[in-house]
């Protein structure tokens, strides 16, 4: 019989992303991909709601678009990098205008990862996996 104690028997906690798109579709098909790939997920669709939102839960990983009204999601990567008590999150930055440089901007703002769009949902869930077990 099992112990109570036994991790085999403890649920395990699953990785919450925090998911920041102004873009409606772009957001509801990152949410439903890594719902179903077990992740938990919150959004938000500017940089007020993202600052509320990270308030409110530390997440274990941010996926954010760069274009976003009210602030570039480049800034809130730098901004979030900036804090100690929140540097240590990974940030993956997502962008529909993919140009020569765009790379090194990303990583140059704090960002850990990069990914275009649209999202490729067969390697996206995948490729955020990828990026917490750094």
């Amino acid at each position: 019989m099992a112990h109570e104690s036994d991790p085999a028997r403890v649920p395990q906690r699953q990785p919450y992303v925090l998911v920041v798109d102004d873009n409606p579709t772009n957001l509801e098909l990152a949410v439903f991909t890594l719902e179903v790939a077990g992740f938990e997920v919150g959004t938000a669709s500017d940089a007020a709601e993202y600052r509320r939102v990270l308030a409110a839960r530390r997440p274990d990983a941010v996926l954010m678009d760069v274009q976003l009204p009210g602030s570039s999601g480049l800034e809130l990567a730098r901004e979030l990098k900036a804090d100690p008590a929140t540097a240590a999150i990974p940030v993956i930055a997502v962008t529909a205008y993919a140009m020569k440089g765009d790379e090194q901007r990303m990583r140059a703002a704090g960002c850990d990862a990069y990914l275009s769009k649209p999202l490729d949902v067969a390697t996206f869930a995948q490729r955020v996996k990828d990026v917490l077990r750094r």
